[in-house]
């Protein structure tokens, strides 16, 4: 298959409306290919605003029970899947002996075919907002970069472009690489950013070990956080040009080290030889991202004082600390795309440091599996975390589809963190949004904050909303 990748002219995306394969779907369209895709969500109203787009930008859009593949249709030449399509997915089974290429196969090659100079960023938290953040900051310095994102860039979003795609014609190419399920070693990349080691899909030895593979197909340079550098025991390629971040003043060289964040109406980051960042959101994660991009802009050549100029701006991405509004009682609500533990940490982080009052945070797990994977050191964080006062508030996982052994539920994991906890009264569950709904607008008052949070389903923003109704 791989040898005749450069033949192929037509693809049909099974799962089109998820967030990565738009984006691929969107790259393909933008290089001439006919594209198609199926979605089980595409009919949903959440979902409307990034389907309507693909259509838009020429991406045939179809029922995801095999009808693409009847008689008297054009039929694709390769089918493009991820990892989550199951083997009795309708479209699958209607295909026949049509070729199937994994996401990371055709991300690779999408990078051969734009053929520019590639950055890959990569890590278990924050890549998808570098990879805009990137995106932006060399645009605003005159790179006018192509763009593959894993969220929806506010700066980009249009309605014929869902904004996880930017087609410019520039010298480089920044793109989102995923650990998730190892994929990322499928390809490789002119220049990558690892950010950090968190708990998701994987414990941190295993992840440990798909970076240090992952660095094996990088070709020039890398920025990598302190944290991964000492994880992989600073065993970098030797031809690699490496800059390692950090926070720890006196552990590394100046340039590359946060010395101090502070935080504010306009929070700043100061580093430690001297420079002075107006940041263009709040927490101590923005700096680090800010720093880190500083690091990947000096490798490519710009000037300092501009790269310095253009961080202090970024429009941001969908559901990243999105308000949404306030509720008739006068709190603050907010939209996060935040699902593991250290994203969670982040995201209350920053709530805090502008929000007077109480906390209330609504998690809904992507998944039964990493639901069960994170549960107990998302618990042990939260337990240093959370006030008195605060209260942290489980739903059932998402389910969109596929295998699952449906556990553990909510309310196993909220009943196990009760036993354990000092402070039992934080941790509640929920049975359902209405009810959940009545309850927060019944005990979040003027000063609070209420924070919802989860992956892959595009109604949490919609719920955000309607409280602040």
């Amino acid at each position: 298959m791989k040898n005749s990748e450069n033949t192929l002219s037509s693809f049909h995306f099974v799962g089109v409306g998820g967030i990565g394969m738009s984006a691929l779907a969107a790259g393909a369209a933008a290089c001439g290919y006919r594209v198609s895709g199926s979605d089980r969500g595409a009919e949903k109203v959440e979902n409307a605003p990034l389907i309507n787009a693909l259509k838009a930008s020429g991406v045939t859009v179809t029922a995801q029970d095999g009808s693409r593949f009847a008689a008297g249709y054009d039929l694709p030449d390769a089918l493009v899947y991820s990892t989550a399509i199951e083997e009795d997915n309708p479209d699958f089974l209607a295909s026949g002996d049509i070729p199937r290429l994994h996401r990371s196969e055709f991300l690779r090659l999408l990078l051969d075919k734009f053929d520019r100079t590639s950055i890959a960023v990569t890590g278990s938290c924050g890549k998808s907002s570098v990879t805009a953040y990137i995106t932006e900051t060399l645009e605003r310095l005159g790179g006018d970069p192509v763009m593959i994102s894993g969220a929806l860039s506010k700066r980009y979003r249009s309605a014929e472009n869902a904004g996880n795609f930017r087609a410019g014609k520039g010298d480089y190419l920044v793109f989102e690489a995923d650990e998730s399920d190892k994929s990322l070693l499928a390809y490789g990349a002119d220049y990558a950013v690892i950010l950090n080691l968190g708990t998701d899909h994987y414990d941190k030895e295993e992840l440990t070990r798909v970076f240090a593979g992952f660095l094996r197909n990088i070709r020039k340079g890398a920025v990598i956080s302190r944290q991964v550098a000492e994880a992989l025991q600073y065993d970098f390629p030797g031809t690699l040009d490496v800059r390692i971040f950090d926070d720890a003043p006196g552990q590394g060289e100046k340039r590359y080290t946060l010395a101090e964040y502070r935080p504010g109406s306009v929070p700043q980051a100061c580093f430690a030889d001297g420079a002075l960042l107006a940041l263009p959101a709040s927490g101590r994660h923005v700096a680090l991202n800010a720093l880190a991009i500083r690091a990947l802009a000096e490798m490519l050549g710009f000037e300092d004082a501009g790269v310095l100029a253009a961080l202090s701006e970024f429009d941001g991405v969908w559901r990243r600390n999105d308000y949404a509004g306030k509720t008739p009682a006068g709190a603050k609500v907010y939209d996060d795309y935040a699902h593991n533990p250290e994203k969670i940490i982040s995201c209350l982080s920053g709530m805090r440091e502008s929000v007077p009052g109480r906390v209330f945070a609504v998690f809904q797990p992507h998944g039964y599996k990493p639901f069960g994977f994170m549960a107990d050191e998302l618990f042990e964080q939260l337990e240093k975390f959370l006030r008195h006062e605060d209260r942290f508030i489980l739903l059932e996982p998402f389910y969109a589809g596929g295998s699952s052994s449906f556990s553990p539920h909510a309310d196993e994991v909220a009943a196990k963190w009760r036993s354990l906890s000092a402070d039992p009264g934080r941790f509640l569950v929920m049975p359902d949004r209405e009810t959940l709904k009545t309850s927060l607008l019944a005990d979040a008052g003027n000063g609070d904050v209420i924070v919802i949070m989860g992956a892959r389903d595009n109604s949490l923003s919609l719920f955000a909303a309607a409280l602040a109704l």
